[in-house]
């Protein structure tokens, strides 16, 4: 079987087409995105309860449902917030849970058997999974007149586009965004309505009873049936205006438009608005479905665009505003030329060190192996993306290892003259358990990683498959079919009996260097602790040097786009914010390296960024804005400027202008939670924190849950006086309830529209205080006629401060402090400033009250630690290779000293570069202890090879090792250039992995020369027989 493909030509010429389509026709229909999709493990439940203090919402709503949900056991946290008159209810599944519908279902079910427990008068609540991914394409509908925007128009065009996208094939969901909704607004005049003595939900009832859209039965007779239907519904405003609502004794009717204005437009005030580099506007934001290419689906998506663009009013223009197909594309192309770069670099380093049959050969590995990897990218449904791709890059010079050791060892065998027709299957006989153990070793070492869990997991899943699948595909292909190409090439090029040879024949080869190379050998083992104390020496010094290494979890992404979040105190209406809005957008603007900037107001901007949350919405104290630089510029400067000059233009405001980041999301940088029963209590603590954090320079701001503090406008009823008229507290409370927020009783149909007819008092009437007491409120007695009295003859106002949220995390009531740091500062670097001061300092936690960490450090921490999870299980797997392949612990031994000592060889590099320790790289070091073995495995694999009585002979020993070393050296230049696209334009993300990789094999690579040789040396003479001459 060695040689079968030598033997059966044919067969050979068949199964590298079969590499070639297979591997071409997987590339074209492989999914194409910008990043990984991760599985979504979040989801929010809301409950309102209208008019309810934060207090009363805590105690009748969130803890009922988060008693409901804490027996379930596959949720690993809950999150609630208790606001006036709404719950928030966030849930988050645990990192091993990957079918995450079953649970869905189950926490679904435990909701609707709680609302029972819920009081009458709260609404259902709103159950709502998060998504995990980034919408594809925003399409924004924007008004460019310079009268005030007519959202009716801007509203059904943006239906009409919504129903055109949705239809599109690929297109997982749809989602319209800065819409107000459309009403029939009945604004009745209060005092009208009280001397008819009718309440607004009396009005609003009479309307529904207009709106009969009811059949009346049916016409039977004995050749028809016919249904009977009452023809009142509601068509237009002057049928609303025509109902009657009061007769009076002479038969005379006061119909509805007597009292009140009827009109149609837009919900007062709106829960959301956007504005579009300018101009008011709706988006239309649109996601693809997983599994589809991007490429594709943005074209078919553009045509559409392409043909519902003229049927646009004037006035009215479309703009895509985000289309993630151009971040795709540049990503993709980025990294398939760095892919081109690096093999370019392999290919040249092979040609200098073996010369150019041997290169050929050796370089031909790398397109079939890529080629293979896509095949088996298509069977594992791996899509393209940044990791996957990258994954590719980085085996670039690794796959190629097996290759050049083993055309090397035939070309060898063919130099001594061992017979053709014996030689592939001598090599490969030869070499098959070494390249298969080291192949292994690496495989493993990159296993923690494909083994990750969580979103962590699922973000860098993908390097370690495509890497695994291209080692093993470069492990298949040098047992079979290289060595028999490397053979058929020597053939043809030594038909002619010339001796004379070139260096681009076999290799540069320089021997003066030769020579005083074998003299440092020589040297080496004649005092072997000398090559002990060499190979120990850095990875010593890396580990020593570690602990002043700053941690980091993901850099921020290098990207032409930033974020901006505004928020005013909680009281704040839409209007304010849109003013403040008016003011960012002139200073942001003011900079020539930004482009264009869009807000949404009430909410944040839709997802645009695989890691962006989308959880605020419903606040009009809330904006956020895209901001789209012209280019990738010097963020950390900008930001810094950016942040300076808005918040000292809005000085009342919490502003926040931040990169895009990269890796799961984490919220903010620093977080500081303080656990504990009493509120207040809670609330001091998290001001002394605040100014704990105020006190280190690079953070920008800070916040706590507790730190907001809003106005609560208090009703005292004289319930004495309420009683003489019939009502009580609740009756009142409804009744001013329904004026100033309106009842809608009946609807209008306009084409598929519903549009609600609401009934409520003008604005004038409801934004004063002075107006609202003025308000008549009607009696209900049975014993007098019904009494009309002002709000202000049984009530009267007050202000009082009120806690605007009570926080709880899995049933616990908490303060959590949340720090920002400045663009080019490192969160755990100032953390641990911020513990420090803490320790020096005063401060202390009351008994009953403790601290808990969590931020970055946390989401890292818990990443790290699911990371090396399935490190010691791997570990025995690496060992027991290495000691089956040797038949040797002692061996296996010097060689995972070696493993060992990669590790502080990454965090020497990481210092020597000023690198951080982040989450790369720690891939990167995990990743690099399969691969640092390698060489050292070939060395002992060939020591292994000598006859046992020259096992412990200086110079067969110093021998073996010179043979050894042009692979060795091969392997390692070309794994190091293959990572010099990575160096040249990986960026922050990307650069400290290829350090640690890079550096931590080319001292490995000495370690394999030097130490190695000095540890079997030392072996060999503790035995008086060979080490490897016996079974251990």
């Amino acid at each position: 079987m060695n040689n079968l493909f030598e033997r059966k030509p044919r067969l050979l010429i068949l199964t590298l087409i079969l590499i070639i389509v297979w591997g071409l026709s997987s590339f074209q229909i492989l999914p194409r995105m910008e990043d990984p999709e991760t599985i979504n493990r979040g989801a929010t439940i809301t409950t309102n309860l209208p008019g309810a203090s934060p207090y009363r919402v805590e105690s009748l709503v969130t803890e009922k449902i988060e008693q409901s949900l804490s027996s379930i056991k596959e949720i690993s946290l809950i999150e609630s917030s208790s606001e006036l008159g709404r719950s928030t209810v966030n849930i988050e599944l645990k990192d091993e849970v990957t079918d995450v519908d079953p649970v869905w279902s189950r926490i679904r079910d435990r909701i609707t058997d709680v609302i029972p427990q819920l009081p009458p008068e709260a609404q259902r609540p709103l159950y709502e999974e998060g998504y995990s991914k980034a919408f594809s394409l925003l399409t924004a509908i924007l008004w460019d007149l310079d009268t005030a925007p007519n959202y009716a128009i801007l509203r059904r065009l943006g239906q009409e586009l919504f129903d055109e996208l949705e239809a599109l094939w690929g297109t997982e969901r749809v989602e319209l965004v800065g819409v107000p909704a459309e009403e029939i607004l009945v604004e009745i005049d209060p005092v009208k309505l009280s001397s008819l003595g009718l309440t607004a939900v009396e009005v609003a009832q009479q309307i529904q009873t207009s709106d009969a859209k009811v059949a009346a039965g049916q016409l039977r007779s004995n050749r028809n049936n016919l249904l009977l239907e009452v023809d009142t519904s509601l068509e237009s405003l002057s049928r609303i205006r025509a109902i009657p609502i009061r007769y009076s004794n002479e038969g005379q009717f006061t119909r509805l438009g007597d009292i009140a204005l009827v009109t149609k437009g837009i919900q007062e005030p709106p829960p959301e608005l956007t504005i579009i580099n300018g101009k008011p506007a709706i988006v239309v934001a649109a996601m693809m479905e997983s599994g589809q290419r991007i490429d594709e689906w943005t074209a078919a998506a553009q045509a559409k665009l392409d043909l519902f663009r003229p049927s646009l009013p004037q006035g009215v223009s479309l703009k895509i505003i985000f289309a993630q197909n151009r971040y795709v594309a540049n990503r993709l192309d980025g990294l398939f030329s760095n892919m081109i770069l690096g093999l370019l670099c392999v290919m040249g380093t092979a040609f200098v060190m073996m010369g150019w049959q041997s290169a050929l050969v050796v370089s031909l590995s790398l397109p079939l192996s890529i080629l293979m990897v896509f095949a088996g990218m298509n069977l594992w449904q791996i899509p393209l993306h940044q990791m996957s791709v990258t994954g590719i890059v980085i085996a670039l010079g690794l796959l190629i290892d097996n290759a050049i050791v083993i055309v090397d060892e035939l070309q060898k065998g063919l130099r001594t003259g061992i017979a053709h027709q014996h030689i592939v299957a001598e090599t490969v006989k030869q070499l098959g358990i070494p390249l298969l153990a080291s192949t292994l070793t690496t495989i493993l070492s990159f296993m923690p990683i494909a083994l990750l869990q969580g979103g962590t997991g699922e973000f860098v899943r993908t390097i370690a498959q495509t890497v695994i699948l291209a080692l093993v595909s470069s492990l298949i292909l040098s047992l079979t079919i290289i060595p028999v190409l490397s053979l058929r090439l020597y053939q043809l090029t030594h038909r002619s009996h010339q001796t004379k040879t070139h260096w681009w024949d076999t290799g540069i080869n320089l021997p003066l260097l030769t020579g005083f190379y074998r003299q440092i050998l020589k040297l080496n083992l004649y005092f072997p602790v000398l090559g002990l104390v060499i190979g120990l020496i850095v990875p010593i010094t890396g580990f020593v040097v570690a602990g002043t290494l700053p941690e980091e979890f993901f850099p921020p992404a290098e990207r032409d786009q930033l974020t901006l979040e505004i928020e005013l105190a909680p009281t704040t209406t839409l209007e304010v914010t849109q003013v403040k809005v008016a003011q960012a957008a002139k200073i942001l603007l003011d900079h020539r390296e930004i482009g264009e900037v869009h807000w949404f107001l009430g909410r944040n901007a839709p997802p645009f960024y695989y890691n962006l949350s989308d959880g605020v919405k419903d606040s009009p104290n809330f904006a956020q804005a895209l901001i789209q630089l012209r280019q990738v510029s010097d963020e950390p400067q900008l930001i810094e400027t950016l942040q300076k000059q808005l918040s000292q233009a809005l000085p009342m405001a919490r502003v926040l202008v931040s990169p895009l980041e990269q890796g799961p999301p984490v919220g903010a940088p620093i977080e500081i939670r303080v656990y504990g029963s009493e509120l207040e209590m809670l609330r001091k603590i998290g001001e002394s924190l605040r100014e704990e954090l105020a006190k280190i320079p690079e953070i920008t701001y800070s916040v706590a849950d507790l730190s907001e503090i809003q106005a609560k406008l208090s009703l005292k009823i004289n319930e004495e006086k309420a009683r003489l008229i019939g009502l009580d507290n609740a009756a009142i409370a409804s009744q001013l309830d329904n004026l100033l927020e309106g009842s809608v009783g009946g609807s209008i149909l306009e084409a598929t529209e519903e549009l609600p007819v609401r009934v409520r008092v003008a604005n004038r009437d409801r934004e004063q205080l002075p107006q609202i007491a003025s308000l008549n409120i009607l009696g209900n007695s049975a014993t007098t006629e019904r009494a009309n009295i002002s709000l202000s003859s049984v009530a009267e106002f007050d202000f009082l401060p009120e806690l605007a949220t009570i926080p709880r995390r899995n049933g616990k009531r908490i303060n959590t402090v949340k720090a920002y740091v400045q663009a080019d500062a490192i969160a755990a670097t100032v953390l641990d400033e911020f513990r420090q001061n803490l320790e020096s300092g005063k401060f202390s936690l009351p008994a009953g009250y403790r601290l808990e960490f969590g931020g970055e450090e946390e989401e890292r921490d818990t990443a790290v630690a699911n990371l090396i999870a399935s490190v010691g299980v791997l570990a025995i797997l690496m060992l027991s290779t290495l000691v089956l392949s040797f038949n040797s612990f002692r061996l296996a031994a010097l060689v995972t000293v070696v493993g060992i000592s990669s590790i502080g060889l990454a965090l020497f590099s990481l210092w020597l570069f000023e690198y951080p320790l982040g989450f790369m790289s720690i891939l990167g070091t995990i990743g690099l202890v399969g691969v640092s073995v390698n060489d050292s495995i070939v060395v002992v694999a060939a020591l292994q090879a000598l006859p046992p009585h020259l096992q412990r002979q200086r110079k067969a020993i110093r021998e073996v090792v010179i043979a050894s070393t042009r692979h060795i050296l091969t392997t390692t230049l070309t794994t190091v250039t293959g990572f010099v696209p990575l160096f040249l334009y990986g960026g922050a993300f990307w650069e400290p992995l290829a350090i640690c990789i890079s550096i931590g094999v080319v001292g490995t690579t000495l370690s394999a020369l030097v130490f190695v040789p000095s540890g079997w040396y030392y072996l060999a003479q503790a035995q008086k027989v060979s080490p490897l001459s016996v079974s251990e």
